[in-house]
């Protein structure tokens, strides 16, 4: 694998086990609070855009979110494959993170532009830019994730940085949710759909810039076995027969659901139920803040407590709060708050333990096949992501069309009773079916750490 003089070549313990800088884990946590420039801002407002600012029905927009994942099951196994067998001086991930950062930041521009055309107009915009944003996205979030896996072999230092990864992205993402609305007004003055488009305009030329200073700060350092010559369909194949990783993809895909509900009926929640749309910000910030926290918190916790015992106390708290949420009366918004926060913390280690573990089932493969296929076992990984936000934002939206919701206007009984679930009880459920796919997860202690040796002496299963 060539590289440029940054990285290292080769496959031995030397390199594998680095302990990595902390310029080099500040470096590569930062790209993702580019990512969640673009992330947070469709989970947290793309529904709502639709809905309210472009012009198209809850049902319409949900049934785009959800069939556009059709064209991701392609494209991001297909990343993974590109990604994988890259070769070029600055390795195989991050010279994505050079070159495509400007091309995702006009695909998000055109998705938040609303042009004067009729409805069937509008749809098919919809459906074109959105598709050509997300296909952008794997473009690019693709490699970065799997750079994390060949950076080091090292179970605690991919925890670390993981986390860190996840501090920024929950930076990141409180920065959207506090500060994208007023910046909205700001370069809209009046006009929501320049408003809009102008604020991804700022995010787009910011986030080219991060995935600039990702690129310059990493360095890659484990790279397949030599000998290693597959197909992409080997890759699948071996993915197939990874349990370990099938049951994080399912794990991801719900988490993702729970997660992308609780963010996107905010709005409507704080609009339309309590009619304080003045302290969404607020909510929405506190929210991040407590991901962030709880980002931070996972290395420190999975020293103590298995990663996937961890993950299923977390979700059974967070399963159990939402469901006590939809009780707490409207005028009570200090517990509103506080069990937002309770959630929040207990979903923020979430992300680090997943990805970590991750990078854990690609050693596992490699053991188990001798092949090594990191950026497809991330790439699945992102699929699954995707897929579970689209679910759960096209789910929000199909319940809204189902209990009457109408754009712009006060709600009836019905309506405000479902916005309320959406935001509490609905994603407390999927939290708990989150804690019995996790039961299943055996990838732990010393058989990982056993892997992780016999591969460092060269050996496989």
């Amino acid at each position: 694998m060539a590289q440029d003089g940054n990285a290292i070549t080769g496959d031995n313990a030397g390199t594998r086990q680095v302990r990595l800088q902390w310029s080099e884990k500040l470096g590569y946590g930062a790209g993702d609070f580019g990512f969640n420039l673009y992330w947070t801002t469709m989970a947290s407002f793309l529904a709502a855009f639709y809905t309210d600012v472009f012009g198209i029905s809850a049902a319409a927009a949900g049934t785009m979110l959800f069939t556009t994942k059709i064209i991701d099951a392609f494209t991001d196994p297909a990343m993974g494959a590109v990604a994988d067998r890259t070769r070029s001086r600055f390795g195989k991930f991050r010279p994505y993170l050079l070159f495509a950062g400007l091309p995702m930041a006009g695909a998000a521009v055109l998705t938040f532009t609303t042009p004067d055309l009729d409805d069937t107009g509008k749809l098919v915009w919809a459906y074109g830019t959105y598709t050509l944003m997300m296909v952008m996205y794997t473009i690019l979030n693709t490699p970065y994730s799997a750079l994390s896996a060949v950076m080091t072999s090292r179970s605690q230092e991919r925890t670390t940085l993981i986390s860190i990864r996840f501090l920024f992205a929950f930076s990141g993402g409180a920065f959207v949710n506090y500060y994208t609305l007023p910046l909205v007004a700001f370069f809209g003055d009046g006009d929501p759909t320049r408003g809009w488009q102008l604020t991804m305009t700022l995010y787009g030329l910011a986030a080219a810039i991060i995935f600039f200073v990702a690129f310059a700060s990493t360095r890659e350092r484990i790279a397949p076995p030599p000998a290693q010559r597959t197909n992409p369909l080997e890759d699948i194949r071996d993915l197939s027969g990874n349990r370990p990783w099938l049951i994080l993809f399912v794990l991801a895909m719900v988490i993702m659901i729970t997660i992308t509900m609780r963010a996107g009926s905010a709005y409507y929640y704080f609009t339309y139920y309590l009619e304080r749309a003045d302290l969404l910000p607020a909510y929405l910030l506190c929210q991040m803040l407590a991901y962030a926290a709880g980002a931070v918190l996972a290395p420190a916790l999975t020293r103590y407590v298995d990663k996937a015992k961890l993950l299923m106390i977390l979700m059974g708290i967070v399963g159990g709060a939402s469901i006590l949420f939809f009780f707490v009366p409207k005028d009570m918004l200090w517990a509103i708050f506080a069990l937002n926060i309770l959630i929040s913390l207990a979903l923020g280690p979430k992300s680090p333990l997943t990805w970590s573990m991750y990078a854990d089932t690609a050693d596992y493969n490699e053991w188990k096949t001798g092949r090594r296929a990191t950026a497809m076992t991330f790439s699945a990984a992102t699929f699954a992501q995707k897929l579970g936000g689209s679910l759960g934002s096209a789910a929000m939206l199909w319940v809204l069309a189902t209990i009457g919701y109408v754009a712009n206007e006060a709600q009836s009984g019905a309506s405000e009773t479902g916005i309320a679930l959406l935001q509490t009880v609905i994603p407390g459920l999927f939290a708990l079916a989150a804690v019995l796919v996790t039961r299943h997860y055996r990838l732990t202690g010393t058989e990982l750490a056993d892997i992780q040796e016999a591969l460092d002496r060269g050996e496989r299963a």
